[in-house]
């Protein structure tokens, strides 16, 4: 099957290097605009975060495709850090901890890591396995859950933040049933 992993549009958020996980932003308009320049490739079906900047960005790049919703698919969420940006939290002991842990631990009242990088991989095995029916899948979801699932999933493998991808881009994939290949970027 041939899936597409494609990160959401901007939201002011990301125009404010802030922490959003949790938090449900919807698309700014520089975002809808820049998914408008994209040309995405055609797919069969949608699934998508239930989260309202990936819902919009499936009906702007695939309209007429009601994406199915996958909440294991959502971002992971940023505790006390959520909302904020780096600005604001430069100095404060537990988030310069968790910086020097490269953001591999839970921030402070947020989510467990590895519990987070398991619900992505898990969701996107359940959305590939109940889709296995058509040719081409396109997964609209947050640039963590893509990293998460390209992570274990991608061959060859490579490290979480090496698969960071900008908003409106994403991988090209083909997966076999158990391992991505990349064969593109959008």
């Amino acid at each position: 099957m041939t899936v597409y992993l494609i990160r959401h549009g901007k939201i002011p958020g990301n125009i404010g290097k802030r922490f959003i996980g949790s938090t449900d932003e919807p698309l700014c308009e520089e975002g809808i605009a820049e998914l408008k320049t994209i040309a995405y490739p055609v797919c069969d079906r949608v699934v998508s975060s239930p989260m309202l900047r990936c819902i919009q960005t499936a009906g702007i790049i695939y309209p007429g495709k009601e994406p199915n919703v996958y909440d294991e698919l959502r971002e992971c969420d940023f505790g006390i850090f959520e909302g904020k940006c780096h600005a604001e939290l430069d100095g404060d002991p537990e988030y310069m901890k968790w910086i020097a842990d490269n953001g591999m631990t839970a921030p402070p009242e947020g989510e467990d890591v590895d519990a987070f990088r398991e619900r992505c991989v898990r969701g996107f095995l359940r959305a590939v396995h109940e889709n296995e029916d058509c040719g081409t899948l396109a997964v609209i979801a947050h640039g963590g859950t893509i990293m998460s699932v390209m992570e274990r999933l991608a061959v060859p493998h490579r490290e979480f933040y090496e698969y960071i991808t900008e908003n409106g881009h994403g991988y090209i994939t083909v997966f076999d049933g158990e391992k991505l290949e990349i064969r593109g970027v959008i």
